[in-house]
């Protein structure tokens, strides 16, 4: 339990850590899980894979170039189970439609779920219990530059409520929304047989910051903003057999806490400065928070193996700087399709040294509707 607790408050709560070193934190880090099956199992390489119903979540443009005109999906993933959590899942749904040949809509949701929590008095007497949870609801809009570019805006309201009734007369954070903005590009390089390159950019979740109940406008805290680059060369081995490889790098645009100096009055100062920035100053701080522009950055490889959209197979691998979250892991995922639809699995495999990870045993579960 205690292991949950830590990597929770480093990388899934808007709480702040204070150490020696600086540290990454943000409001609603559930932006920041894989909410599909099918990219999750390439190192969530998702915003070169080619289009498919959770294109909002990666790259809505991509959605322009979908062979089907319309598909959706579900996606159920099983999180913190190495540590014996049942009830902390994510739950996502979304989809497209093609309007015609020049334009798509786009729609998601994702609903997480962080437990159950118990509060007592001071003296351990019980106050009850409150059930933690983030939702996000998102609508895009996409179209087409030529045949081959293709651009996309997405809105998203935010919903993130970390307390109950129970906790109301305790002070503790409740309640807080916000809307924020996606802006994506997608260039498809390749074939009609689906040989050469593609390549595309994403810029997500840019919005306002989100405070709670109770907290003061300079406590709030920045969204997850993202810039995500990525590249993607695919193969022909045969008429039905393809293969696509995927690399990606990504950006937060949240700069790092600043470091810790021991001295409490200059903490004090430095954490005040640090919350009167702006969002747009956030941004382009982000870049020079003296961390390291290199170690600010995540990368994600991954290939798919397709054989005559009946039968597909990935692996990927996934990592980011020890202040970002410390996120490194294998990932692989199998898909059968049949008419009419398709079923996704992806599992994640830590590459950190220890017997037990909290995020061992994570698995996605996919449905597709096409």
């Amino acid at each position: 339990m205690k292991k949950i607790l830590v990597y929770i408050a480093g990388v899934l709560t808007p709480m702040a850590l204070f150490s020696q070193n600086s540290v990454l934190t943000t409001a609603v880090p559930h932006l920041r899980i894989a909410a599909d099956a099918r990219a999750s199992g390439m190192g969530d390489a998702g915003i070169t894979a080619t289009p498919d119903a959770a294109s909002i979540f990666w790259n809505g443009a991509k959605s322009l170039f979908a062979e089907k005109k319309m598909a959706g999906q579900l996606t159920y993933t099983s999180w913190f189970r190495e540590v014996g959590a049942k009830d902390i899942y994510l739950l996502s749904a979304s989809g497209y439609k093609q309007i015609d040949e020049v334009s798509s809509i786009t729609g998601g949701i994702r609903y997480y779920s962080q437990g159950t929590i118990n509060v007592t008095s001071v003296s351990g007497d019980p106050l009850g219990s409150f059930k933690p949870r983030d939702w996000d609801i998102s609508i895009g809009y996409n179209r087409k530059l030529n045949d081959k570019m293709g651009v996309g805006v997405t809105l998203k309201f935010i919903n993130s409520a970390l307390g109950g009734a129970s906790s109301s007369s305790g002070g503790l954070s409740r309640t807080s929304s916000s809307l924020a903005g996606d802006v994506s590009f997608y260039y498809k390089g390749e074939n009609k047989d689906g040989a050469g390159w593609n390549w595309g950019v994403s810029l997500s979740n840019l919005g306002g910051k989100m405070g709670y109940a109770g907290t003061a406008s300079t406590d709030k805290d920045f969204l997850p903003a993202n810039l995500g680059v990525g590249a993607s060369y695919g193969w022909v081995l045969e008429e039905k057999s393809k293969i696509r490889a995927s690399i990606e790098i990504n950006k937060l645009l949240v700069p790092a806490w600043p470091n810790q100096t021991g001295n409490a009055s200059t903490d004090s100062l430095n954490a005040a400065e640090y919350r009167k920035w702006t969002v747009v100053a956030s941004w382009f701080n982000s870049f020079s928070d003296g961390s390291g522009l290199f170690k600010s950055l995540a990368y994600s490889i991954g290939a798919e193996y397709m054989y005559d959209h009946k039968f597909g197979a990935r692996m990927g691998y996934y990592t980011e700087d020890q202040i970002r979250g410390n996120r490194k892991y294998f990932t692989m995922g199998l898909s059968a399709y049949f008419k009419g639809g398709g079923v996704h699995i992806s599992y994640l495999v830590p590459a950190a040294n220890s017997n037990r990870n909290v995020l061992n045993n994570t698995i996605r579960l996919g449905i597709v509707f096409e």
